[in-house]
């Protein structure tokens, strides 16, 4: 399977980028590929709803960051959407990239895969249930299977690492994929 990481923190080396390592690590497992992406390296332009997503080729034409996102988004299995709790929500990075995920609606290219979300909060898992709940109408809305959630208290860098349990969950995750 060929696995793609999308890291929707501002942060390389974060809570999140660590959990979602981990994994990627237990993916190698099975022999998967993956490669992981920092949404922040990207310049994603939120969706101007012209609707030119719904007709011909079903493809957005706005002309950023995410046209190099979409055939990876394609050519993956599994996509890991790795984000901290910002406000109860994701990240403005992966928020853009979410609201950027309109074509898929009408040309299902997803449909089938597998998605993973994997979120740090400051507040603990309880806080993140908006957040999950949001990724988890997007993931059914996409025809997305939803293979699994990883949730951890985190919020000093590093901080995560200093949780086995989350750091062995996510490795079991990826292991499981």
């Amino acid at each position: 399977m060929n696995i793609l990481a999308l890291i929707g923190s501002p942060r390389k080396g974060s809570n999140t980028d660590t959990l979602v390592e981990q994994a990627l690590k237990g993916s190698e497992v099975g022999g998967h590929t993956y490669e992981k992406i920092y949404l922040y390296n990207y310049d994603i332009s939120p969706c101007i709803d012209c609707r030119k997503c719904k007709k011909g080729d079903c493809v957005c034409v706005i002309d950023d960051g995410m046209q190099e996102m979409y055939p990876k988004m394609d050519g993956a299995d599994v996509i890991i959407f790795g984000t901290p709790n910002y406000w109860y929500g994701p990240t403005a990075k992966m928020k853009l990239l979410i609201d950027r995920m309109r074509p898929y609606v009408a040309n299902g290219k997803l449909k089938g895969k597998k998605a993973v979300v994997i979120t740090p909060a400051a507040e603990g898992p309880n806080a993140c249930n908006p957040l999950i709940e949001m990724f988890r109408m997007s993931f059914d809305y996409l025809e997305m299977e939803c293979a699994g959630v990883i949730l951890a208290t985190a919020y000093e860098r590093g901080e995560v690492r200093d949780d086995q349990e989350a750091l062995n969950n996510a490795y079991g995750l990826g292991a499981s994929l």
